[in-house]
């Protein structure tokens, strides 16, 4: 047998996985070992470390702490020679007592943290001792500043509180810093001795990986290589569309199973491969069916185009007609020996052209944000004599009565002159469609908190599929005899709902409000009334 070649479970009594993953396991536990090593040795190194500069902190605090009491004596005996009375000596004294203090309670501090965070009895006690150090040199300190600062002004006493503090303070400070220096030599010879130790056993760690790796390597991974570069170019077969292969036999350890695995794949996508063909031909089917619906949308659009071309040859209508009545009139008012009325014509017939533009311009405003609203209170009863008054020569013109009964004054929160827009252009809206009838009827009322002014016509009526679209833009109602370009009850819609109120429409009427024969039509305008 080939010295590469596997070794059969059945001879080595673990299968793959298991001698893989205990071949892993070695590894991994030499490196916890490692990083056991590393992280015990830095914490310790840091823990030294942090106790040799609080060492070395103290050591600066001390310096600084001789520095003031220095000063603190040739201050005290410049006052005491000068004989100074007790108040001027006293505020001598207590700006440089006051420093001391504070390095006392900076060097307390950081001593009874080392207290709280030492590790065993002698390091626990050799903390106190100096802790205790501390505190007597600040005993000494107090009783010295207490002294120095009473209201005696006997000079021998003072200075016999001066020399006691001087000769006792000194002593203990130098102990207490050569305390701190024993113990930041200690420390640094405690690192160098833990830094040669990590160092001996991250080279013998390290040299045990490197035998456990290769021992992993040659006796477990390399046999494993052919069996997979057989797989590989199974692999590689199938990926060509190559479903006959033929794998040999071998160990029935994982690796065999996927051998066994692989080749039950390349069955399964062969019989895959006849399914993806005929997913293909349903495919091609969909895709049919798709572009059919496309078609469809295409037609929609084109509908739309044609509304679009309708709505224009419309503008072209509504705009024509003032304009040749204008051309007209202002030819006769040339030619004609008097030509006031001809002026007049023309100015009405322009200010229509012109409300007609405003209109227009309205709507394509009203959807995109642009148009503001100028909320204040309006008086109904005056808004809609006002509407009567501007429509009464095109009612007259078409033969038609407008019946409005008197009714009680009503104020509304909204914009008068979009109002009164909305009103006059539901009545011209009556005239074009209604002019049949004859007949209309403008009410007010209230209701429910709110103004509602009612129009109601003797004309057709409006059909019901026609209804749900009646508000849309550039919607028309009354089949193919209908005339204008739809923009009065969009607009009105919007600008009703954007005050707070609604509208509707009612068609055909109940024969007790009709206004006639006719089916008729109700359209209701509803504002929130003005509670100020």
């Amino acid at each position: 047998m080939n010295k590469d070649s596997p070794p059969d479970r059945s001879r080595s009594g673990l299968s793959l996985k298991a001698r893989l993953g205990l071949g892993a396991g070695l590894l991994g536990l030499a490196t916890l070992l490692t990083a056991a090593m590393l992280v015990t040795g830095m914490a310790r190194v840091s823990q030294r470390l942090d106790t040799a500069l609080a060492a070395e902190t103290r050591l600066e605090q001390y310096s600084a702490l001789s520095t003031q009491v220095s000063t603190f004596i040739v201050v005290a005996a410049e006052a005491i020679q000068r004989g100074l009375p007790p108040e001027t000596r006293a505020a001598r004294i207590d700006g440089i007592a006051a420093t001391l203090d504070r390095s006392f309670v900076m060097l307390r501090a950081g001593l009874d943290a080392e207290v709280a965070e030492a590790q065993g009895l002698d390091e626990q006690s050799r903390r106190a001792t100096q802790s205790l150090g501390l505190a007597r040199m600040q005993a000494l300190f107090r009783s010295t500043r207490d002294g120095l600062v009473s209201e005696t002004e006997d000079r021998d006493r003072l200075r016999a509180y001066l020399d006691t503090f001087a000769s006792g303070f000194e002593p203990l400070l130098a102990g207490a810093v050569n305390e701190e220096k024993r113990l930041r030599a200690g420390i640094l010879a405690g690192i160098e001795d833990l830094r040669r130790s990590l160092t001996l056993a991250a080279i013998a760690i390290g040299l045990a990986a490197l035998a456990l790796c290769a021992g992993v390597y040659f006796g477990l991974i390399r046999p494993q290589f052919r069996r997979l570069d057989a797989l590989r170019d199974a692999a590689r077969r199938i990926g060509l569309e190559e479903f006959d292969i033929a794998l040999p036999a071998g160990p029935r350890d994982e690796i065999g199973a996927l051998s066994a695995e692989t080749a039950r794949m390349a069955q399964a996508l062969a019989a895959r491969a006849e399914a993806v063909a005929r997913d293909r031909a349903q495919l091609g089917e969909i895709i049919r069916q798709r572009t059919e619906a496309l078609s469809a949308a295409n037609a929609r659009l084109e509908r739309t185009d044609e509304d679009r071309r309708r709505f224009f040859a419309d503008i072209s209508h509504e705009l024509r007609t003032p304009l040749t009545v204008i051309l007209m009139e202002a030819q006769l008012g040339r030619q004609g020996d008097d030509p006031a009325p001809a002026f007049a014509t023309i100015e009405a017939r322009a200010q229509r052209l012109n409300r007609r533009i405003d209109d227009l311009l309205r709507i394509a405003r009203s959807e995109t944000g642009q148009l503001a609203l100028e909320t204040a209170p309006v008086a109904l009863k005056d808004l809609l004599s006002e509407a009567e008054a501007e429509t009464r020569a095109e009612l007259s013109n078409a033969g038609m009565v407008l019946d409005a009964p008197d009714a009680a004054p009503l104020t509304v929160t909204g914009d008068r002159n979009w109002l009164r827009q909305v009103v006059v252009g539901l009545i011209r809206n009556a005239i074009r469609h209604a002019r049949a009838g004859g007949r209309l009827r403008l009410e007010l009322r209230e209701d429910g908190g709110f103004g509602e002014i009612v129009l109601t016509d003797n004309g057709p009526g409006i059909a019901a599929e026609d209804q749900a679209r009646i508000f849309d833009r550039f919607a028309q109602g009354g089949g193919g005899n209908a005339q204008g370009f739809g923009l009065g009850l969009a607009l009105a819609r919007w600008v009703i709902e954007e005050q707070g109120g609604s509208i509707a429409l009612q068609s055909p009427l109940p024969r007790d409000a009709a206004l006639g024969n006719a089916a008729g039509t109700k359209i209701s305008v509803r504002l929130p009334l003005d509670r100020g």
